[in-house]
């Protein structure tokens, strides 16, 4: 048995154990908005993992907000700030921010 066989071996092994102790991650494919309550599968369920705390996930006023900002400048910069530049938005949310917090900008 060659060293690349073994590792395989081992690994193979191992995933199974990850497999029957119920620890695999499974994909669930959510065909709604993320919400307090999330549709898997046709179902209807209570959506207990999010980090969609406040619910704005799905809040018509930010929803409205982002349709209208992408129609103005698009869905985003096409690389990071420093290459390609920063767009007004940006920097107004950073002040804003900046100022909400009580910090420079």
């Amino acid at each position: 048995m060659t060293h690349k066989s073994a590792f395989l071996d081992h690994l193979r092994a191992t995933l199974s154990g990850i497999e029957a102790d119920g620890l695999t991650k499974r994909e669930r494919l959510i065909t709604s908005a993320q919400g307090v309550h999330v549709t898997v599968a046709g179902r209807s369920l209570i959506n207990l993992c999010a980090n969609n705390y406040l619910g704005l996930a799905d809040h018509p006023v930010l929803i409205a907000a982002a349709t209208g900002a992408m129609h103005e400048q698009g869905y985003g910069m096409a690389s990071v700030r420093f290459i390609c530049g920063t767009q007004d938005l940006h920097r107004e949310l950073e002040a804003r921010l900046a100022e909400f917090l009580g910090m420079d900008d």
